[in-house]
């Protein structure tokens, strides 16, 4: 592995990415957590039905191909998809990049049905919610992850919910190219802006350990209480003359996690990656792999690596899953709907944005800025967003536009609710309080 010589080499990593418009594509990845039926408890990775057995179901049944490490399977593979487990058994699809929200629905469905038809054998379920909604975080079992025993101990020591964010909670993210620096940096700007919106319009985690949270997004708030030093809203993407140069200086201030060297994970998190590109680390000196792999322990609202991934939105029901993507393809590839979701948010200040970061998390969309509501601004957002959908026009095969996997969100947005309030409705009426009732109703079924 060669080692970087100089600092630009990391700035024109960034820059080697850029794509024309017509090679952007977007990519989604889909946490889910899964439970007991008969329990409510989370997963564990071993046992009869645990997540392993759930792995090991798909590559019989689905010709996945096992991913191991350390004789325990952690993932799998198929094609240009991949499927991986969260450090408390959530599992992940990485899907492929894809031209259109409709191939991006379709793998999704796909994968929900391979997924249910598996755990079905065994009694399990997995909820459209963003946290664990009963066990709590130490009855939850660690997957046997060898980054993942440098990861926990270190954030018991820079934060109070970080095993809670490792082991309860489940996200869908949006992942985009971009032109240029100019253009990267215009997306990074608006995304990061509108973060407690789109926050706010998705948040979905208000019950946890059996019991009403206190939160809209309890998953957000948890973000908040992980490292202050990699997570949250970054000011320096507001400044109009922000570059690569400035991200690659933020990332380059972060404590690392680790590296990897021969198969094996070495502990870096007492230095940062300046002093390791600066002076290396016991015979170690940074390499572009290293780099990569810093980049993705860090947890910005909006991270940039070779492309852009949004990281707002709690986990959600099947219907509401494509919603995210679709939001950010609508407001991201079409410079007219760039620049007017810039607008809606470019005269806050950064106090502004982090008090509605903050309130976002716990009021959703009827966190209060100024004279309105985040509720007011996401529904400028979603229409802005389903004009750029309609520009774009990317047909499916019934002929119909993107907007269509938008649709659900924007009648929720339209009547000032986000999928906590739906859940927090029905749990003091219809569920009576009642865990099972919530998660029948939020249990993934076949179509």
């Amino acid at each position: 592995m060669a080692v970087i010589e100089r600092q630009d080499e990391l700035e024109a990593w960034f820059h080697e990415a850029g794509k024309p418009r017509e090679q952007w594509r977007v990519g989604t990845e889909y946490e889910k957590v899964g439970i007991e039926r008969d329990t409510a408890r989370a997963l564990s990775y071993s046992g009869r039905r645990g997540v392993r057995a759930i792995l090991e179901g798909l590559v019989s049944d689905y010709d996945w191909e096992p991913q191991e490490e350390e004789g325990f399977l952690i993932g799998l593979k198929r094609g240009n998809h991949a499927i991986t487990l969260e450090p408390g058994g959530q599992i992940e699809l990485s899907g492929e990049p894809c031209d259109d929200i409709h191939c991006s629905n379709a793998e999704f469905s796909q994968h929900i049905r391979e997924l249910i038809d598996v755990a079905e054998r065994f009694d399990v379920a997995f909820l459209g919610l963003g946290i664990q909604p009963f066990s709590r975080v130490d009855e939850i079992e660690w997957l046997p992850k060898r980054r993942y025993r440098i990861m926990g101990p270190y954030m018991s020591k820079v934060g109070t919910l970080g095993h809670r964010m490792m082991k309860q909670t489940a996200t869908v993210q949006a992942n985009i190219d971009y032109g240029d620096e100019k253009d990267a940096m215009a997306k990074l700007r608006t995304t990061m802006g509108l973060a407690p919106v789109i926050g706010a319009a998705f948040a979905n985690s208000p019950i946890s350990d059996g019991e009403p949270n206190g939160f809209k997004s309890y998953r957000g708030h948890i973000w908040t209480r992980t490292d202050a030093d990699r997570c949250g809203l970054l000011e320096f993407c507001f400044s109009p003359d922000a570059t690569f140069h400035h991200y690659v200086e933020y990332a380059l201030d972060v404590p690392m996690y680790l590296i990897s060297r021969d198969g094996h994970y070495i502990d870096m998190t007492a230095i940062s990656f300046r002093r390791f590109l600066e002076h290396g680390h016991q015979g170690h000196y940074a390499t572009m792999a290293d780099w990569q792999l810093h980049l993705t322990t860090l947890f910005p609202e909006v991270r940039l690596k070779q492309y852009m991934e949004f990281r707002s939105a709690d986990s959600q029901a099947p219907e509401l899953m494509p919603a995210l993507p679709a939001l950010i393809k609508g407001l991201c590839y079409d410079a007219d709907c760039l620049g007017a979701a810039w607008d809606l948010v470019k005269g806050w200040t950064f106090d502004e944005r982090m008090t509605a970061y903050h309130d976002s998390h716990k009021d959703g969309l009827a966190a209060r800025f100024r004279r309105y509501t985040l509720g007011d601004v996401a529904k400028e957002m979603v229409d802005i967003a389903w004009e750029g959908l309609a520009r774009q026009h990317a047909l499916s095969r019934r002929g119909e536009d993107e907007t269509i996997h938008l649709k659900a969100l924007r009648d929720l947005v339209q009547q000032g609710l986000c999928p906590a309030d739906v859940i927090l409705s029905k749990w003091q009426g219809e569920f009576r309080q009642d865990l099972r009732r919530l998660i029948d109703d939020s249990s993934y079924k076949l179509p």
